[in-house]
């Protein structure tokens, strides 16, 4: 599913005006018109009750004056409270305005702190909010009489139906301009924003809906920017179905590279999880004096017993065996559990910079990275960085608060920088490819924060990719199929499961994608 920028979605209404004719007011009362019934269905249906209607002076405005009619055709009291005054209205949230006479809406005029006292009283007897008040073009912190208004609907407790998106969000980052609106329903118009879809905005927009307000296909194709939201629809395309003869030989061999004293678990998971995800084959690398315990859980799995002169840490002497393994593999994924100690470190080195095979690298893979951007350089094959935001901090210099705060700049900057491509984990994780595509998934929750969870979608990917699925859908399908077998453990403990249990959900994940997709969070309406 395509989701665009503010400037992007600005461009496609521009050139759908320009170049088919389409007015702008016939856009307006499309989006306005759909907004309406979402409303009634979203929200009011809990009704009867009082409508205010908060509107800007821009179009966004504009939009809510037009379902403020709406409404008031319907016989549902409805009031208009303008934050400016009239006489500063222009374009098509003018000529707006000025039928709302005609429908017996009443306006009230609310354009600075003084107004808002006086009316306070009376905002709060509404039943139901719907914000108009800010679009999507926002990029600085809302102050003034929109910052105090914004203030007393999240303070009503009154549900509150946003029009294309919750005032004070950023449609590009999903971060509020200091304060934001709280809304329990959001009408977004033709494309969902990426703002709609990042954290913490997906929580300040609620129950997401895209109403298709007559943008020609042409233009949404021609203005695509490579920003995507991942569906379970794209996944079931991905991974598809097995021909019946099918055999192990088929569907690739991973080699895991992984594990050191005290950290065998990761070793394991990485390793169980690329046969989860239908590997045909899997070997982990492991040092040699932990063989014997390793060999006991993996049994599905094959070992190799790599020099480590006693110390459970791989050494820098393991390289030559590992690049002969590696010879008849399809994918490694590298990093989990295994050190940061100098040997292991000069290893990791020489397997980025010296080995052609498609690589995973996560955990201490990423950790032993940091600081040594050189490594990539002159590196032809694929290559896929799982950083979560620690990680993602300590390979690009930045703090943790600047990553947060644009993640979808974050990863494709590392992307197009490295020539790699980035899966950066939390909430909406972000999969950036190196030509600056973006995927946001769409799948998992707050019971996946615990230890593990990286290493089973390491082995994911890693399982994906040997099976001959190109980068961008083995990440896309790991990230997806690890957070719905999480989703699916959580219907019954929001929290507390654990990331072996999200490990052997996946073969179910995987089935019920293909036999009972969950349905997705974004829908488009056609009205």
């Amino acid at each position: 599913m395509q989701i665009v920028t503010a400037a992007q979605m600005q461009q496609m209404d521009h050139r759908t005006i320009e170049t088919f004719g389409i007015p702008g007011r016939v856009l307006m009362e499309n989006a306005a018109r759909g907004a309406t019934r979402l409303f009634l269905d979203r929200v009011y249906k809990n009704g009867p009750g009082r409508v205010g209607v908060a509107a800007g002076r821009g179009n966004n405005g504009g939009d809510g004056f037009v379902v403020a009619r709406y409404l008031g055709q319907k016989d549902i009291p409805t009031t208009v409270y303008l934050l400016s005054t009239a006489d500063r209205l222009e374009g098509d949230a003018k000529a707006n305005f000025k039928l709302l006479d005609a429908a017996r809406v009443p306006v009230i005029e609310i354009a600075d702190a003084q107004a808002l006292a006086s009316r306070q009283e009376e905002m709060l007897l509404e039943d139901f909010w719907i914000d108009a008040i800010l679009g999507t073009g926002l990029k600085s912190d809302v102050r003034g009489v929109f910052h105090d208004v914004i203030e007393l609907l999240n303070n009503s407790r009154k549900p509150i139906f946003s029009i294309d998106i919750a005032s004070g969000l950023n449609s590009d980052t999903g971060q509020p301009c200091g304060i934001c609106i709280q809304a329990t329903a959001t009408a977004t118009f033709a494309h969902a924003k990426i703002g709609h879809v990042q954290y913490p905005g997906t929580t300040h927009s609620g129950i997401l809906d895209v109403v298709d307000i007559g943008i020609p296909p042409s233009i949404s194709a021609d203005s695509d920017g490579g920003q995507y939201l991942v569906t379970a629809k794209d996944i079931g395309a991905i991974i598809g179905k097995r021909p019946p003869d099918t055999h192990k030989g088929r569907t690739g061999h991973v080699l895991v590279v992984a594990g050191a004293t005290g950290k065998t678990g990761a070793a394991i998971m990485a390793t169980t999880s690329a046969l989860r995800a239908g590997a045909g084959l899997v070997t982990l690398g492991i040092p040699q004096s932990l063989n014997a315990i390793l060999e006991t859980r993996v049994i599905e799995a094959m070992t190799l017993p790599l020099p480590d002169q006693g110390t459970g840490l791989l050494l820098e002497e393991a390289f030559a065996p590992i690049v002969g393994a590696a010879a008849s593999k399809q994918a490694m994924a590298l990093g989990p559990g295994l050190g940061t100690a100098a040997h292991t470190r000069n290893l990791v080195s020489r397997i980025i910079r010296e080995t052609d095979i498609p690589l995973v690298i996560d955990a201490d893979g990423l950790n032993n990275l940091a600081g040594h951007p050189s490594w990539l350089e002159g590196r032809d094959a694929t290559t896929v960085l799982t950083p979560h935001p620690g990680e993602m901090a300590r390979i690009t210099g930045l703090s943790i608060a600047d990553i947060q705060k644009n993640r979808v700049q974050a990863a494709r900057k590392l992307a197009l920088q490295g020539k790699v491509h980035v899966v950066l984990k939390g909430a909406g994780t972000v999969i950036a490819s190196p030509d600056g595509r973006i995927w946001i998934n769409t799948t998992g929750n707050p019971g996946m924060s615990s230890g593990g969870m990286g290493d089973v979608l390491t082995g994911l990917i890693a399982g994906f990719l040997a099976q001959g699925l190109s980068p961008e859908k083995a990440c896309q399908a790991g990230v997806y199929i690890h957070g719905l077998a999480a989703d699916m453990l959580s219907v019954d403990a929001p929290w507390g499961y654990l990331a072996t249990e999200v490990m052997d959900a996946i073969p179910r994940a995987i089935h019920r994608i293909m036999h009972d997709p969950p349905e997705d969070p974004v829908k488009t309406m056609f009205f």
